[in-house]
């Protein structure tokens, strides 16, 4: 990305970084530095968030890997590779199915993964409607990408029974999930609670919500 005058810095690097991160702390700061470069260049990310990258994206995705459980992961529309790539950072004792239909999108991400060395890592070009996934998956992820009545019947056939959707939301979760109580009902999605990660950790305005469910 052209770095002129009127272009935004990249934000430093927060403390909590390296705590989410631990001794992965260098490939994520590698994966920050190839979405500042390109991420606007790309369509990833919009032209104001050098400002909010490491806060905004990338420790609001990390917040989620300690509810990941060793087993295979889908990410749905991968994008940028968050959460997806952020995660796979985070959680190498995870395999992660990052599933997203665009081209460039999916350049982008096999790019990342050759470039970090993440082995734990596929790229799948695909709708999640349309990935043969059905049934395979332990859990599922997906940030930003559409409201749960929408979002649960895409995602819930993919998972083994018992296995769990783990859904990055907004402020208006409580909303989506009453709105999506007859999806709920029609593909067994129990147990479901909103979780919230990063108190104390990012501010305020920044924190994580989970939606978090079962998949009988």
């Amino acid at each position: 990305m052209d770095a002129g005058a009127g272009s935004p810095a990249l934000e430093p690097e927060p403390a909590a970084a390296a705590r989410l991160f631990g001794e992965r702390i260098e490939l994520a700061r590698a994966f920050a530095a190839a979405l500042a470069s390109r991420g606007e260049e790309l369509g990833l990310i919009g032209p104001l968030e050098l400002p909010r990258l490491w806060t905004r994206h990338l420790l609001n995705s990390a917040l989620v890997a300690p509810l990941l459980r060793p087993g295979r992961v889908g990410d749905i529309g991968s994008g940028a590779g968050l959460p997806g790539l952020v995660l796979a950072i985070a959680r190498p004792d995870v395999d992660f199915v990052l599933i997203e239909p665009m081209e460039r999108r999916v350049a982008w991400l096999e790019s990342q993964v050759e470039e970090l060395g993440l082995r734990n890592v596929t790229v799948l070009r695909a709708r999640a409607e349309d990935a043969k996934l059905r049934g395979e998956l332990d859990q599922v992820t997906a940030r930003a990408v559409s409201a749960l009545r929408t979002l649960i019947p895409i995602t819930a056939p993919l998972l083994k029974s018992g296995g769990e959707l783990v859904l990055m939301k907004g402020a208006s979760v409580e909303n989506e999930i009453a709105a999506a109580e007859k999806p709920m009902r029609k593909y067994g999605v129990r147990d479901a609670e909103v979780i919230v990660l990063g108190e104390g950790i990012v501010p305020d305005s920044e924190v994580t919500r989970v939606f978090r469910a079962r998949v009988a």
